[in-house]
């Protein structure tokens, strides 16, 4: 949480400092803790500390219990910045430089998700918004938009008192995401097989096709990319974008493979979805759309049991640190 912490105000202090020295930020113009925190969606604490290293860098004063001046560069000139956090080194700053400034809900999400994901295979989680956003340093604004991609994603729900919470990967919510996955994507898949540009399947099958033949384990990360492609790009082309927007809840699963190729990569000695994946393009590439159907869905009712397997094999091995926004409510149980 440091290091974030640290990221958000080093960013807030760079791209200040660049506005000033390019005479962006005038002479004397007012910069407040409030008003740093607002533009950059962050909380007062790093608004506090980029505008102390713009104080130590001489390019603000203090002005009262008012706020900060500018007090201003000329334009072009070279100004000797030390580097936040590290008193004993300092750079050149460029006058003009532009520094790519990210939302900061983005600068904490994946980290959020994969903190929410990797524990729903231990149980379900309740998740308190003002507790994220203390524990990253960032606005209760932020933690919303976090919750809200996390919730577009599938990932997180609200119950009947308006609150959040992660549902743990229980068998039965399992069989209700596969069983919807295996209703609406077959339907996509056959909306999506007139659009699709040439190049698409040729490539898909040699995406297949070389992960099959690795001499080496392949990497969970082209594990995740090869699931994309066929789940997410290739159904895309549908055209019907409520079919879609049904698909997405479901596939928050992909959220949930992606940690779990990793955390579970012993249980196969090759990845079983590979030959699916490869029964599914084959057919679309000869034309057969009810037979690429019928392979997508015999694809993902054999991965709903390999989905279990891996989560079982998880639980068994994580013991994930306490997170001051997450609170354990119930843990899976299988049914008889």
């Amino acid at each position: 949480m440091a290091s974030l912490a640290r990221k958000l105000y080093q960013r807030a202090f760079e791209i200040l400092g660049d506005e000033i020295i390019a005479g962006e930020l005038a002479p004397a113009e007012r910069l407040t803790e409030t008003g740093v925190a607002a533009r950059f969606g962050i909380s007062r604490a790093p608004a506090r500390q980029a505008l102390g290293e713009l104080e130590r860098s001489g390019l603000i004063a203090r002005v009262g219990a008012r706020g900060y001046e500018v007090a201003g560069t000329a334009a072009g000139q070279e100004v000797r910045l030390r580097q936040a956090g590290a008193p004993a080194q300092a750079r050149a700053w460029p006058a003009r430089q532009k520094i790519h400034f990210l939302p900061s809900w983005e600068l904490i999400y994946r980290e959020v998700e994969m903190e929410i994901v990797s524990r729903t295979s231990l149980a379900s989680w309740r998740i308190n918004e003002a507790a994220l956003a203390k524990s990253y340093g960032v606005s209760r604004t932020v933690a919303r938009d976090v919750m809200a991609r996390l919730q577009q994603r599938g990932i997180v729900r609200k119950d009947d008192s308006g609150r959040w919470y992660a549902p743990g990967l229980t068998e039965r919510h399992i069989d209700e995401l596969y069983e919807l996955r295996w209703v609406l994507e077959p339907l996509a898949l056959e909306k999506a097989y007139p659009n699709l540009p040439a190049d698409l399947l040729p490539r898909l099958r040699a995406n297949v096709d070389a992960a099959n033949t690795a001499v080496i384990d392949v990497d969970s990360q082209v594990l995740d990319a090869l699931e994309q492609e066929l789940h997410v790009e290739l159904l895309r082309y549908c055209g019907n974008e409520a079919l879609m927007q049904a698909i997405s809840l479901p596939q928050a699963l992909l959220v949930a493979h992606h940690f779990l190729y990793h955390a579970a990569a012993h249980l196969f000695d090759t990845e079983p979805f590979l030959p699916e994946h490869m029964a599914v393009i084959e057919r679309l590439s000869a034309g057969h759309i009810n037979e690429a159907r019928e392979a997508l869905v015999r694809h993902l009712q054999i991965s709903r049991e390999r989905a279990m397997l891996r989560i079982h094999a998880v639980a068994q091995t994580i013991s994930p640190r306490d997170l001051a926004y997450l609170e354990r409510l119930s843990a899976p149980k299988s049914r008889p």
